[in-house]
């Protein structure tokens, strides 16, 4: 087992805004800025970090997770292409 290595396999979480901020205290306002979230139904991906696991687990009442692979994670969102 590798120590804090990333290895081929690793993991991101899919975070998404599902309620709003009104209401809420002044400190899970800003851990939601600090994920990159900026308001409900605003998505982001990631690294699945201790960091990262704390702040979700602040606003876990907020947003809804979901484990990615990371080479899917990284693939642009948009699949239109120019003509």
């Amino acid at each position: 087992m590798s120590a804090g290595g990333a290895s081929s396999s690793t993991k991101r979480l899919h975070v998404v805004q599902k309620h709003s901020v009104i209401g809420e205290p002044e400190g899970m306002r800003i851990t939601i800025r600090g994920l990159g979230l900026k308001g409900p139904g605003s998505e982001v991906t990631v690294d699945n970090t201790p960091s990262f696991r704390g702040a979700i687990k602040k606003v876990i009442h907020l947003v809804t997770v979901k484990e990615v692979d990371a080479a899917l994670a990284s693939k642009p969102a948009s699949k239109k292409k120019a003509s």
